[in-house]
């Protein structure tokens, strides 16, 4: 289970959501682990958004996102025009982290509807 928390854009409050499917030992994942963990905290946000809507299908489009150091290992944080969304600290290195979720995005798209 990861914490990811999550601030919807016209809200003064953010809410924590907790997401499953990503192992828990970061320094082992694979690009299918950090898919899962940007598909994650992309459903997070709409799930904010839209609190008992039908889950979206997500495509690893139109965001921002950046990967930065913390004491106790690396965040992720995704923007998007709806809000926002932090999940972490990992313990795995900020480079290496970064250039998997570049592998991923960069990838083939999985899905039709773009967040």
């Amino acid at each position: 289970m990861t914490d990811v928390d999550v601030w919807v854009r016209g809200t003064s409050n953010a809410v924590t959501e907790t997401v499953s499917g990503v192992p828990a030992d970061a320094a082992a994942w694979t690009d299918g682990d950090v898919r899962t963990l940007l598909e994650q905290m992309l459903k997070a946000v709409d799930r904010a958004k839209n609190p008992g809507g039908e889950p979206p299908a997500v495509t690893l489009r139109g965001f921002s996102w950046i990967v930065s150091p913390d004491a106790d290992g690396v965040l992720v944080h995704l923007e998007l025009q709806t809000g926002t969304a932090s999940a972490g600290p990992f313990a795995i290195g900020e480079a290496r982290l970064t250039e998997m979720i570049t592998r991923v995005i960069d990838g083939p798209p999985t899905s039709a509807r773009v967040h």
